[in-house]
């Protein structure tokens, strides 16, 4: 069936409308710090090292889909002048110093843009700034425990909560620290081989059982971002949530009192139930 150019149009025009939907509802889930449904990119960015990892991957998505085109399109000659209908008597020629020269060079050149910001982006992900914060994550079966060693020398548990949404990520207690303020975390393990991974703002590191591992991260924006163990440590790796609320610096003052009294005073108390999460 034939369509009208009218009927194309329109078509093309809903097509449209419906991508600029997905793509506006796409970034105001990610702001959420959270999957998001039909999400098809990265979440929402809510730190500087995020900034530049979505930096990265759009140079390296635009990157791409050109090498492809241009490939494709190579194809496409070939295919069309170069098969034997057009050509029944094939070129003997063997050597072309210009293209030999280009399709050396023009690779090394990809391949070098593709890592000086590859490199640069690494090392500011390495090279931890002076912290205004330091908390202590160790990845347990299954769950984590977070301590402020700056604050008072206070630890809780943080275990999957069923009762709150968003699914399978809210927790009973969240790690908080205070926005625009560097955090370095410490990650370890105390069983098994855990991963640290908050992807809003761009860190994921291993929690190794007798080794400390240390990444950071600067939120520029409040509010809860989540994330997961995202390495296989058993059976109930999946149920592994961490979740960070990020506050102004007065409401985490507050906080830290309100933990202190909390969880230091009754370290008995800083231990969530198992059992109880589990129901």
């Amino acid at each position: 069936m034939k369509m009208s150019k009218g009927q194309i149009g329109r078509r093309l025009l809903g097509w449209a409308v419906v991508a600029t939907a997905m793509g506006t509802c796409g970034k105001a889930f990610a702001e959420l710090g959270q999957p998001a449904p039909w999400e098809y990119k990265l979440q929402g960015s809510a730190s500087p090292v995020m900034d530049n990892i979505t930096s990265f991957h759009n140079f390296l998505t635009v990157l791409i889909t050109v090498i492809t085109l241009f490939v494709l399109a190579l194809l496409a000659v070939v295919i069309v002048k170069f098969n034997a209908r057009a050509n029944p008597v094939p070129s003997r020629t063997t050597h072309n110093t210009l293209i030999e020269v280009a399709w050396t060079l023009i690779p090394v050149l990809i391949l070098v843009s593709i890592a000086v910001p590859s490199f640069r982006l690494m090392f500011e992900e390495l090279d931890i700034p002076n912290a205004d914060l330091t908390v202590k994550a160790t990845g347990k079966q299954w769950y984590w425990s977070y301590a402020y060693p700056d604050n008072g020398k206070f630890e809780f548990d943080s275990l999957l909560a069923e009762n709150k949404q968003p699914r399978l990520l809210g927790v009973d207690n969240e790690m908080v620290v205070p926005v625009n303020k560097v955090v370095r975390v410490q990650v370890t393990g105390a069983d098994v081989i855990h991963s640290f991974a908050v992807p809003a703002f761009g860190i994921k590191i291993d929690a190794v059982p007798g080794r400390l591992n240390e990444t950071w991260f600067k939120a520029t924006k409040t509010g809860m971002f989540y994330g997961q163990c995202s390495q296989l440590c058993g059976k109930d790796h999946a149920f592994m949530p961490i979740a960070v609320r990020v506050v102004s610096d007065q409401d985490f003052a507050a906080w830290v009192e309100d933990a202190k009294k909390k969880f230091a005073a009754n370290p008995e108390n800083s231990f969530a139930s198992i059992g109880t999460a589990a129901q």
